[in-house]
């Protein structure tokens, strides 16, 4: 008998229909029940993929893009939302398990969204948060940072340990870390469809704001970089990764360029992403979606992760040095909220967490969610 389950996991290589909330939420539901039908354990969305991933950002100046933004920031959902509601009720109905990417409207500020994801239970409950720690390069323009509050690994159902950073995050190492040392198994990154970073030699200067006079370089990798990212955090960890990239299809690619015409060569000469299965050493597993919209499906036994432990354990004792490294993770929910209420710094919350994680352990012999510490790894 296996000591570990096998996870049937579902990555949706699709666009949202572009920045129209409703009829991306719909879709949503279809592609959940989709899965669910495939008798998929858990089912995967891109990166803020209701409504849409803020290309816009990366194509024309700020002074240029007002519009783009009031549009997004209408559209974004709020967290105890009719449409959050709605996709809890279709993960119960259909007995399956969600991870999706959506923009986040704050409830205190109309100009404050996050780039956040949520990972929803077969019975309908939000089983993490997570806000993106730090939006990249030009998606700055549009969303606000994150929080520690999400960078939690859930012990789920029927799916083992599951974590998830969102897109860039996957690049930072003590974020990943973070994740490592709470035993995850199953990792998700999401991604957007592309990521242009230089305007194509044959895009024109115009009003947006390009310049001719650039420097030379290559056009971002979308597909290689992050495949190479998860790859390295699946070897490190020892788990499997589920990477799910959005779709840029015909519709979002025309309304970009109605308003931006000289992106036009530049949305026409970048990679899209995939999605793709990885696992514990880095090897791709399962179907992959690439260039196109569909769903990818794997098949991932867990009981694969136990062997690689043995050469490279980077939370064990057999292959970290506890003795020289510390990292203090401060999971507390940022806001203003939080405003009117004392503050601890942190160097005293994380001496608090550790007096009520030892206490815990010895009460109950288990650590909070909350307050953990886990050797050389503080989490508040």
């Amino acid at each position: 008998m296996a000591w570990l389950p096998t996870v049937r996991v579902a990555a949706c290589n699709v666009a949202p229909i572009f920045l129209d909330t409703p009829k991306t939420v719909q879709k949503t539901i279809s592609l959940i029940r989709e899965a669910a039908t495939n008798k998929a354990d858990l089912v995967v969305f891109p990166e803020t993929y209701i409504p849409a991933f803020p290309l816009w950002a990366a194509l024309a100046a700020p002074i240029d893009n007002h519009h783009w933004f009031h549009r997004l920031a209408r559209s974004s959902l709020l967290l105890n939302g009719p449409e959050i509601s709605t996709l809890r009720q279709t993960c119960r109905q259909h007995n399956i398990n969600a991870h999706i990417g959506f923009n986040e409207r704050s409830p205190n500020s109309l100009g404050c969204l996050w780039n956040s994801s949520i990972l929803i239970s077969s019975s309908g409950e939000i089983l993490n948060h997570h806000r993106k720690i730090m939006p990249t390069f030009y998606e700055k323009l549009v969303w606000s940072p994150g929080d520690g509050h999400g960078l939690h690994v859930v012990d789920t159902d029927r799916c083992g340990k599951v974590g998830s950073l969102i897109c860039g995050e996957n690049t930072n190492p003590l974020a990943r870390w973070s994740l490592m040392a709470q035993g995850e198994q199953v990792h998700i990154s999401s991604w957007p469809p592309v990521w242009p970073t230089r305007r194509s030699a044959s895009g024109s200067a115009g009003s947006e704001g390009a310049s001719t006079g650039t420097l030379e370089g290559k056009q971002y990798d979308n597909l290689a970089a992050n495949r190479t990212r998860a790859a390295a955090h699946c070897f490190e960890a020892k788990c499997f990764g589920v990477l799910c990239s959005g779709y840029m299809d015909t519709a979002m690619r025309d309304e970009l360029v109605k308003h931006i015409p000289s992106a036009a060569a530049t949305l026409d000469g970048v990679t899209q992403g995939a999605s793709l299965f990885i696992d514990p050493t880095g090897a791709q597993v399962g179907e992959q979606v690439v260039g196109e919209e569909g769903i990818a499906y794997a098949e991932l036994d867990l009981n694969a992760c136990v062997e690689p432990k043995q050469f490279h354990d980077v939370v064990g004792t057999g292959y970290q040095r506890f003795d020289i490294f510390q990292v203090i993770v401060d999971r507390r929910r940022l806001g203003p909220e939080n405003a009117f209420t004392p503050r601890m710094s942190l160097h005293e919350t994380a001496e608090n967490a550790g007096r009520d994680a030892s206490r815990v352990k010895h009460q109950s012999g288990s650590h909070s969610r909350d307050n953990q510490d886990i050797d050389g790894l503080r989490l508040t």
